[in-house]
């Protein structure tokens, strides 16, 4: 419980609190599965751009 505790529960917390803490937007299952990817993705990006800043990832994509 612990190990699930610091590495799957900061990540739901912070995309609930980018959501504002409300239900999805859209309906049915395909798109509330795209739209939690979308909010995956936007997390796992600002997290690298923290981590090696956005120059880096940038030259990182372009190669």
């Amino acid at each position: 419980m612990a190990a699930r505790r610091n590495t799957v529960e900061h990540p739901f917390g912070t995309i609930k609190l980018w959501m504002g803490y409300t239900h999805f937007q859209m309906k049915t299952l395909a798109r509330v599965s795209a739209e939690m990817s979308l909010h995956v993705l936007s997390y796992n990006l600002k997290r690298v751009m923290n981590i090696m800043g956005v120059g880096a990832l940038i030259a990182a994509m372009q190669a």
